[in-house]
């Protein structure tokens, strides 16, 4: 079975150029939360939300769609790819997550990132401090959900014998997962017993990227199957397959805006600008046609690859009436063959 999720990034609605109304607003708000309450009745398996700043998305923070889904909802696991750790106190983040566990009754998952180099760029942070922050905070969580009672001594952050709470509901922890796009944060992930998930790279990357994983976790002595890896892809679903073309031809414009705002991507979308950076868009990152034809490209990927998880960005940047018809078309007509897979 390959368990379908959503990794939603909630679209900003207007841009530079166009401030919507309030009312507007509210009611954008409220139909992508009927949206992705209806998501439990289709079958997904959950919904990752992402982090993202400073335009493009209203998904600044991201726990707060977390707590207002889980009202609304009773099966679906809900979590965040990746909270942007070094944004925060590592208390804050260690008493989000037992509370958020709390609020949805044991249906959170943890999923970390260091951050997206342009956003941190626009607080003054480098990369190389990102990441410090980020190793940081990591070591605060690995012990914060293993004991009541932290104390920490780092370079960017230094406490004693503080009280973290409340604890997690699902014990000794909620599932965890960070984001990987390298061999070596795939082995790291591996070591710490972490999940991971990954996209952007050709199949034949990601495979090389979860056989380390694979590799690494083994020799830790740590369980490494199916359910510990996720594909990640840009899907484009229609009646037809013409119509997904059409639909698939918009994301990959919105898709060249977004990666010429990256240092780390390279684009293999045609007349795409050419960024340095340190990965590529694989053409295998668009899945595109109909519900069957799209079923068919996953379950293949995904075999390839030997993952248990796809994480389906359904129609990204779209207006909400094209992103419902897509979630509509792909839970009852695609979700059933991969759950059969």
């Amino acid at each position: 079975m390959i368990k379908p999720w959503l990794f939603e990034f909630f679209p900003e609605l207007g841009d530079e150029a166009r401030d919507p109304a309030p009312a507007e607003m509210a009611d954008y708000a409220m139909r992508y939360l009927d949206l992705w309450a209806r998501d439990e009745a289709l079958g997904f398996e959950g919904i990752f939300f992402s982090e993202h700043h400073f335009g493009g998305s209203f998904s600044a923070s991201p726990n707060l769609l977390i707590a207002a889904v889980a009202q609304r909802t009773r099966k679906l696991r809900l979590g965040v790819m990746g909270v942007v750790l070094p944004y925060y106190h590592p208390a804050r983040v260690v008493e989000e997550i037992g509370l958020l566990d709390l609020l949805t009754g044991g249906r959170l998952e943890v999923g970390t990132a260091v951050g997206v180099p342009q956003e941190l760029a626009r607080l003054g942070m480098t990369m190389e401090e990102a990441r410090e922050r980020s190793d940081e905070i990591v070591d605060v969580i690995d012990a914060a959900l293993a004991q009541r009672v932290v104390s920490h001594q780092g370079k960017h952050f230094s406490f004693s014998n503080l009280r973290l709470l409340p604890r997690t509901l699902q014990r000794p922890s909620p599932p965890r997962w960070t984001a990987v796009v390298s061999v070596e944060s795939a082995r790291r992930a591996a070591r710490r017993g972490v999940k991971i998930s990954t996209g952007f790279n050709s199949t034949e990357t990601i495979r090389t990227i979860f056989d380390a994983y694979r590799a690494e976790a083994d020799a830790a002595g740590l369980a490494a199957g199916p359910d510990c890896l996720a594909l990640r892809r840009r899907v484009a679903v229609a009646v037809t397959a013409g119509e997904a073309r059409d639909y698939a031809a918009a994301v990959s414009e919105r898709l060249k805006s977004f990666v010429a705002q990256d240092s780390r991507l390279k684009q293999s979308v045609p007349d795409a600008p050419p960024p340095a950076g340190g990965f590529t868009i694989s053409d295998e990152e668009f899945i595109t046609g109909t519900p069957a034809e799209v079923a068919e490209q996953i379950v293949e990927q995904c075999r390839a690859v030997g993952a248990g998880h796809f994480l389906a960005v359904l129609h990204w940047g779209a207006a909400i009436d094209e992103v419902t018809a897509a979630h509509e078309l792909f839970g009852s007509k695609t979700i059933p063959i991969l759950r059969a897979a």
